[in-house]
């Protein structure tokens, strides 16, 4: 029995080395997870970071390559071909500032263009004038959408300024543009 409780005291005595003995390896091990977390926490964010530069030199040469075209024309061209691909002007958010950020160029030289070489006065103007254009078109091209559907499609923050942008630039209401077109048919 002596030699029972000698193997037990043995036993209990190794397996207390033992548990001492993992206790400093999971210590290694949580300290080397820390570790680990922070390099990845700080490439992660070194790589976000890196983007962000890339992102913000991408622009920078965008807009360096538009502000070099100081020939009119071809800033106007710019414009028409973006225009025509993106078809921005049908978000009601976008304005003057969103089409010079598009461009890549200052509000001030997208203001002097305008004055200079269209006959809308202001961007604001040319802008108004592409969603009242699309309006008219919708207006001829798809008889079953209401006029609120028409403003939100032609990118018009409200029925009303539609109905105003409509009435300014063909003299009637969008309404009866509609049973004009009717009409003739």
């Amino acid at each position: 029995m002596k030699e029972d409780i000698k193997k037990y005291q043995d036993e209990i005595a190794f397996l207390r080395q033992e548990v001492e003995r993992l206790k400093d390896e999971l210590v290694r091990m949580v300290s080397r997870n820390l570790d680990l977390s922070e390099r990845l926490e700080w490439d992660v964010e070194l790589r976000r970071r890196t983007e962000v530069a890339r992102e913000i030199m991408e622009g920078h040469v965008e807009r360096q390559r538009n502000a070099d075209l100081r020939d009119d024309g071809q800033l106007m061209a710019l414009i028409e071909m973006r225009i025509e691909k993106e078809r921005p002007h049908l978000r009601p958010d976008f304005d003057a500032r969103a089409l010079a950020e598009m461009l890549g160029v200052s509000q001030a030289r997208l203001a002097q263009l305008f004055r200079k070489q269209t006959i809308h006065r202001t961007p604001e103007a040319y802008i108004d004038n592409l969603r009242t254009l699309a309006a008219l078109r919708l207006l001829r091209e798809k008889p079953n959408y209401t006029i609120a559907v028409i403003a939100e499609e032609a990118g018009f923050s409200n029925v009303r300024t539609l109905q105003r942008r409509i009435q300014d630039a063909i003299g009637m209401s969008p309404v009866d543009y509609r049973l004009m077109l009717t009409r003739d048919l």
